[in-house]
């Protein structure tokens, strides 16, 4: 039976999946970890992508490489790094996305145009901030990809012609999934040029070949491949639990939000995927273990032993500033303290309600765009704490489903590279993918708790 790779080059590390094509199975693993900070020189994801998949690619006929979406690798004529890619959670570039809204017309427009109104994230603000903060930089880039562009173009040994995705594409801010094209005037808005930009391959469409003759799958976003690698039906709302917390759907239809709360992506597969993002996420649960000195088991403990509502206390967890809401420069605040309220038990719930608060509301703006959840899929390294399910529970109308942990990312890349390598009509079913039970929690709505995470954060703005 032939093998599959699929590789998901994240924030924090990249993760190496080997599947048989045909079934599934997963056949070995590999990972590596990746530079911490909001701009990192995309030439130490290249290393860890190495290092990874040192001696694991023997007999895979396949791969395909889902990444984290939205980071700007600008690059030079020959080919070279012009400055360390900026990530999506870099924020410095907020100031500019107000600027380019503006410009062309307000939100609504933007949502016209490209289905999405652009926040700090998006790599068209980025490319924008470069071109106000470093010009120099921005007049010696002469092409842009994201950061699964920037591995599959090394890999395919650097042709002339980059190739992307429908999915991850969707994200930068000036291709859009309503024409399915980009728009080099929203890129020239921005950088005050056009540079020189991926093609976008269709959704099995190979990318050229490895040097060692593997097939490459055109790739997509770490959200994408989420979707794909968990054979999302109508009706499933994932909800992500990584670095940032994400809230996403496959539709058939593109989203046109002009609130800018859900951003109008497309999907891996051909259709769309509405998505909401948040900052703060997993991160919210290990500071909070840290503040309290346990780890995150202890953490769950302590929160499980304190009733819904946490006392009264509600945290808002804009750690590291927020997207959405598009807050990018507030920080997080605890409410309702009182003498009586303030305990271990009551901070680690407030903890694990606050981060999954801001989810429930993400869920209510898919919802508004015509989203019609009948359950929550609960992914992410922060799902498996204990805690985190019944907490859930508490904040959502449907049911919640933690399936088993997984490098669901990696799957959906994988999935990919055996639906490019059998140039099959759809994505192989994989009936040996997923090992191990899933979790449900019935729903056990707290709507007073919903009501006091909202009257925080409506003191807040």
């Amino acid at each position: 039976m032939p093998l599959v790779a699929g590789i998901d080059s994240s924030t924090q590390s990249v993760k190496l999946v080997v599947r048989d094509a045909d079934t599934g199975r997963l056949v070995r693993e590999g990972r590596a970890g990746h530079p911490d900070g909001t701009e990192v020189d995309p030439r130490a994801w290249l290393a860890a992508l190495d290092e990874a998949t040192g001696g694991a690619l023997e007999g895979v006929a396949a791969l395909a490489v889902a990444g984290q979406q939205h980071g700007m690798v600008a690059l030079d004529e020959e080919g070279l790094v012009v400055r360390p890619a900026l990530l999506w959670n870099d924020t410095r570039s907020a100031p500019d996305a107000d600027d380019l809204v503006r410009e062309l017309g307000g939100p609504q427009a933007w949502a016209d145009a490209v289905g999405s109104v652009p926040v700090a994230s998006f790599t068209v603000t980025k490319a924008r901030w470069m071109a106000r903060a470093e010009p120099g930089n921005a007049a010696r880039t002469a092409r842009i990809l994201l950061p699964h562009d920037y591995l599959t173009w090394h890999l395919a040994g650097r042709p002339e012609e980059a190739v992307t995705d429908r999915g991850d594409a969707s994200g930068t801010g000036y291709w859009s999934p309503i024409t399915d094209g980009y728009r080099p005037d929203l890129l020239a808005l921005a950088l005050g040029h056009v540079p020189q930009v991926p093609r976008v391959a269709g959704p099995s469409e190979p990318a050229g070949h490895t040097a060692q003759g593997i097939l490459l799958g055109p790739g997509t976003g770490d959200n994408m491949g989420a979707a794909l690698g968990l054979g999302l039906q109508p009706g499933d709302v994932v909800v992500s639990l990584g670095t940032s917390g994400t809230a996403f759907a496959v539709s058939r239809t593109p989203a046109r939000d002009a609130r800018g709360l859900v951003a109008g992506f497309a999907d891996a597969t051909g259709h769309f995927l509405p998505l909401v993002c948040t900052l703060n996420a997993a991160r919210v649960l290990s500071s909070a273990a840290g503040l309290l000195g346990v780890d995150l088991d202890a953490f769950a403990a302590l929160a499980l032993a304190a009733e819904p509502g946490a006392g009264g206390l509600a945290l808002l967890p804009y750690l590291d500033g927020e997207r959405t809401p598009n807050l990018p420069d507030a920080r997080g605040s605890l409410h309702g303290i009182t003498r009586t309220n303030l305990t271990p038990q009551n901070v680690a719930r407030a903890a694990v309600e606050g981060m999954l608060g801001g989810l429930a509301d993400a869920v209510d703006a898919l919802v508004e765009v015509g989203v019609e959840p009948r359950r929550i899929l609960l992914i992410g390294g922060a799902a498996a704490n204990r805690a985190v399910g019944e907490v859930a529970a508490t904040l959502f109308s449907v049911p919640v489903d933690v399936p088993p942990p997984g490098e669901y990312v990696a799957d959906g890349a994988a999935r990919q590279a055996a639906w490019a390598l059998s140039g099959g009509m759809d994505a192989p079913a994989w009936p040996d993918a997923q090992a191990g039970a899933t979790t449900r929690f019935e729903p056990a709505l707290v709507p007073a708790l919903r009501d006091a995470y909202a009257a925080a954060r409506s003191a807040l703005y």
